[in-house]
């Protein structure tokens, strides 16, 4: 008997399906941040970040063009089993001048509908509201210059009529996710004036309806320089959302460090047709490191089993670390995500609950406890060849240094 077959016996005398496990782990599409591989500088002006925003180390080989991106995407997606899409912020688009952010069209991206159909992937799209001489003061959409949030509204509409255009292409949903780093460093004389300008500009990008575009908002608790107060609060995009009809998006680095996603994935299926997330690892304050197979990853693919959502949650990573390889931060993130929903998927959730509902909290703790050291690495490995990648640190073989 080899290991997964030993596994597997081990797995169904807890009642649980080691076959369907994995199926249905590879079939879940994860969206794959472009903008690790180049420490979110994109090709517009290929210069450091602003808005509040920060990628910190110095580890060679940083793709400085689409092509050298797009192999590097590659190599990320050689390395990792199951179903992905790419996600591509405005800065991403591929032209021969620049184009002002809010004249991109879909020909600016047509690099990206072509890499994405050659691969079977699908595609979701941002606005960049950072980085930008329009954005230098650490406010876009809630300015209260007008016609500053005049080329901001523009913007973020014209990037919606590109992942229509995607989604399209494509035949596949798209989902175009808005995040703003408006805010202030210190304590504001008036936060209900910036709020009702968002709302408003949020109320005009949304006024067209789109198919097959999925519409997010995402909040953030603080940015650097933006300390004491963000526009786009947790509490202004959650009843935005419910009010307007698009998506509320949990980034779970945004919050408090003592504030669990996890525990929110629940209330908010709820309320909400979908619920979208952009998975990182929060360190103290900062929330652009790379995931790693800790409780707080496992709680929320364990929630997004436990609720029966796998149709309605949207998954994507978002996190930038320049300090190791950035095509390695990439494979290390994708398949501990993927790993950790293999481990919700082998759960005895009907049974566990069950045994909360009896109030039987003593054999419940040593159930959990015990499940921990049920054998998933070895299934995992049968999904890492089911799928035709490398199992174990094979995977770094050959992940070269580029010289740039």
């Amino acid at each position: 008997m080899n290991r997964y077959d030993s596994a597997k016996e081990i797995y169904t005398a807890w009642g649980l399906n080691t076959d369907a496990a994995i199926e249905t782990a590879l079939a879940l599409p994860i969206s794959l941040h472009c903008w690790q591989g180049d420490d979110v500088r994109g090709f517009e002006r290929n210069e450091a970040l602003g808005g509040g925003l920060a990628a910190t180390g110095n580890f060679p080989g940083r793709a400085t063009n689409a092509q050298q991106l797009m192999e590097d995407l590659d190599a990320a997606l050689a390395r990792t089993p199951g179903r992905h899409k790419i996600n591509l912020h405005a800065i991403y688009a591929v032209t021969d001048s620049p184009a002002a952010r809010d004249q991109l069209a879909p020909e600016h991206f047509r690099a990206w509908l072509d890499y994405a159909k050659a691969r079977g992937l699908g595609v979701d799209v941002n606005p960049t509201l950072f980085s930008h001489p329009l954005a230098a003061d650490g406010l876009t959409l809630s300015h209260p210059d007008a016609g500053i949030r005049r080329f901001w509204v523009g913007h973020c509409k014209a990037m919606r009529r590109i992942g229509a255009w995607f989604a399209k292409e494509l035949g596949q949903v798209c989902v175009n996710n808005i995040w703003i780093p408006d805010g202030f460093k210190d304590t504001p004389a008036d936060r209900m004036g910036p709020r009702a300008r968002l709302k408003n500009s949020l109320d005009e990008i949304l006024s067209e309806s789109y198919e097959n575009l999925i519409d997010t908002v995402e909040s953030k608790l603080f940015g650097i320089g933006l300390e004491s107060c963000t526009v786009g609060s947790h509490e202004f995009y959650l009843n935005y959302a419910a009010k307007a009809g698009c998506v509320c998006l949990l980034d779970n680095g945004h919050y408090h460090p003592t504030e669990l996603v996890s525990d929110k994935i629940s209330s908010m299926l709820l309320f909400s047709e979908k619920l979208a997330l952009h998975i990182t690892r929060g360190v103290r304050w900062d929330s652009d490191h790379v995931p790693v197979y800790d409780d707080e990853l496992r709680n929320i693919c364990t929630e997004i089993v436990r609720c029966g959502a796998w149709d309605r949650t949207l998954v994507a990573l978002d996190y930038f670390d320049a300090n190791i390889h950035r095509v390695a931060a990439w494979v290390i993130g994708l398949r501990n995500v993927r790993k950790a929903l293999l481990n919700a998927l082998l759960l005895p959730h009907d049974m566990l609950k069950e045994l909360q509902d009896q109030r039987d909290f003593t054999r419940l703790l040593a159930l959990q406890e015990e499940l921990k050291l049920l054998p998933l690495g070895d299934v995992w490995d049968e999904l890492c060849a089911r799928a035709g990648v490398q199992a174990g640190i094979g995977w770094m073989d050959g992940l070269a240094v580029r010289n740039t």
